[in-house]
């Protein structure tokens, strides 16, 4: 029996961002020098693959600081820890390696900078996320107020109006966060903003990307975790643009074939934590079923890297 067509729109740039990628890398580094086991404290990035193959190599994770023994290292998480978790392996004498991505660390410095400034800062960003618990953690309690609707940037009061800064989680939808920081600017008009956009390159291009191939799609697929704010934009970002249906998978053993039942064009992307295999996996499900034709569409060529910390060069 002949299969019935399908398309399958494949973005680019998806997957692995340069922070996940040396996260990653930084775990398995840690495991070589110092053998197994290695303690991580917080899922690495959000994704359970890259989570149980890490496992399988050595590396145990928690969540939190007091359930690592105090001679093993551990590793601080890419989406960065509150002020208060270094402080306390220091004063446990453990080592430790920070994986937070240099991108999540500038937003730090932002916080900071406003803060010593004497400015009143406002985070937008969603409650709860590890990403939002680290930012908040660098300064006292109550130096940072978190916004995460634009019904909260309306209602928001400062103690001093001329005196407000904001920073944001690096994985939010750009547009959201757009329409967030203009209802800010109309109330406080000097409000400081970050030299240059936080929500980060990887983000954004990933969101560009679903935006210039949703219309015209029967169905958007988007790889990643429950857990993962930047895929979950994603899947709101193809619905959006004009996607028919969009849905979030951990792989292809999440899909379920019935969705395809009129579908003719699929458009596919992977998260900034989802490894490329699962997307490769998923197109072979599809071709298992169908007469597929894979076109990909790149709407930019990303090329950043970021160094690997020095503890990790260094020799033990």
């Amino acid at each position: 029996m002949a299969h019935r067509k399908l398309e399958i729109r494949l973005a680019a740039p998806r997957g692995f961002c340069a922070g996940v990628d040396r996260a990653i890398q930084i775990v398995e580094e840690a495991l070589q020098k110092w053998g197994a086991p290695v303690y991580v404290r917080h899922e690495i990035v959000h994704n359970q693959h890259v989570v149980s193959r890490l496992e399988g190599l050595g590396a145990v994770f928690v969540e939190e600081l007091d359930e690592c023994p105090p001679d093993r290292p551990v590793v601080f998480s890419a989406h960065g820890v509150p002020k208060a978790v270094p402080a306390e392996a220091e004063r446990r004498e453990m080592i430790y390696v920070d994986a937070t991505c240099p991108l999540v660390s500038k937003v730090h410095v932002e916080a900071e900078r406003h803060h010593k400034a004497g400015r009143e800062i406002v985070l937008i960003g969603h409650a709860g996320h590890p990403e939002v618990i680290g930012t908040m953690g660098q300064l006292p309690d109550g130096a940072i107020e978190l916004i995460e609707t634009e019904e909260d940037a309306r209602t928001f009061e400062p103690k001093d109006a001329a005196n407000v800064a904001f920073v944001t989680q690096t994985t939010l939808s750009v547009d959201d966060t757009a329409s967030i920081v203009s209802i800010l600017q109309e109330r406080f008009p000097g409000i400081a903003t970050p030299h240059k956009e936080d929500i980060c390159y990887a983000t954004t291009n990933r969101q560009e990307a679903v935006k210039a191939m949703s219309e015209g799609c029967d169905l958007f697929l988007v790889i990643g975790a429950e857990t993962s704010s930047n895929s979950k934009r994603l899947v709101e970002v193809a619905k959006r643009a004009g996607a028919k249906d969009s849905r979030l998978v951990a792989s292809a053993l999440d899909v379920d074939w019935d969705w395809f039942e009129s579908v003719e064009t699929l458009g596919l992307t992977a998260g900034a934590s989802a490894p490329e295999d699962l997307v490769q996996g998923l197109i072979a499900a599809c071709r298992a079923r169908f007469d597929i034709e894979v076109v990909p569409v790149t709407t930019a060529q990303e090329t950043v890297t970021f160094k690997l910390p020095r503890v990790l060069a260094a020799e033990v």
